[in-house]
């Protein structure tokens, strides 16, 4: 197993701490790259709360931070990110972290199921304690549903094609490996996309599916705004255009504001909750030559209105 690198580390860090003694939310422990940071930034009067939906982050969190009173886990999903807050006596926050994806350790798990290079059991699901695995799912769907999926979460444009093999299949055998489904991918894709694999798309679009990634995301945004403090901040790395998307809508939205009810209008009059603070970024040339995960990360920075 590859070694964990975190993406965008000290640039997602030195945009969501601006107060050293202030309370921050990591919403996405992984392996704690981000936790550690934000961790050696903040002062003993600082709190930092970690969350995450696998519960071997959660064992991984646990041991890092044993004795560290300054730092509370939660086992959960990062939607009930106020829910886990309140639990630990923070009722407003002055940064929250949202790093999405997949960490490293889960997609170089081959019994994790969530990567098409290795042969292991269809799982996919995040919080293995909770939900169908993947193997369910292909196997109960209906074919217009995993079409649906396909095109929806993985943007894939043979999903007609792979959902009617998949379909031929599970009527002879269980779909309960991840090699194959990886062949029937393949053999239901006439073209090849030059440097991406035929099953990149779909393998997306069924684990975003499983996990409800996209609807969570919205869920958690919707909590962040009331979880902040005036002048807290709002992170988000993103590995995908359909998460970006969301994260870039929802700043955009907040940011343009709410009306009032008379006219003429002021600009002072519009209510706003959020706006955005510098350029969307990127990883450094420096970065992507030692990690290659991070070419598609794009990270979002906004602050609370006061």
């Amino acid at each position: 197993m590859r070694a964990h690198k975190t993406v965008l580390l000290q640039e997602a860090v030195d945009a969501l701490v601006t107060n050293p003694k202030g309370s921050y939310v990591d919403c996405t422990y992984g392996r704690g790259g981000h936790s550690q940071a934000i961790a050696d930034k903040i002062s003993n009067e600082g709190r930092l709360l970690v969350i995450d939906k696998d519960s071997e982050a959660i064992i991984h969190a646990r041991e890092r931070f044993a004795g560290d009173d300054r730092v509370s886990v939660a086992h959960g999903s990062f939607s009930q990110v106020a829910q886990h807050a309140t639990g630990c006596d923070m009722n407003s926050v002055d940064g929250v972290l949202l790093d999405l994806g997949v960490s490293s350790p889960q997609l170089d798990a081959a019994d994790r199921g969530f990567s098409f290079s290795e042969d292991g059991p269809l799982d996919m699901r995040m919080d293995r304690d909770h939900g169908i695995p993947a193997s369910e799912w292909v196997q109960i769907a209906s074919e217009a549903e995993i079409v649906e999926v396909l095109r929806t979460y993985g943007e894939e444009r043979f999903a007609r094609r792979i959902a009617k093999k998949i379909i031929e299949v599970r009527e002879i055998q269980k779909i309960d490996r991840t090699k194959l489904l990886v062949e029937i991918i393949e053999s239901a894709v006439p073209v090849k996309e030059k440097n991406k694999h035929p099953a990149t798309r779909s393998f997306q679009a069924i684990r975003i599916h499983i996990n409800r990634e996209l609807e969570e995301l919205k869920e958690c945004l919707s909590d962040v705004l009331e979880l902040l403090t005036s002048g807290g901040r709002l992170v988000v790395i993103s590995f995908h255009s359909l998460e970006d998307r969301i994260v870039k809508r929802f700043i955009r939205e907040m940011e343009r504001g709410s009306l009032p009810n008379r006219l003429p209008i002021r600009d002072k009059d519009i209510k706003r909750s959020l706006s955005s603070v510098g350029k969307p970024v990127r990883a450094s040339v420096e970065e992507l030559g030692i990690n290659r995960r991070a070419r598609s990360a794009i990270m979002r920075t906004a602050e609370k209105a006061s």
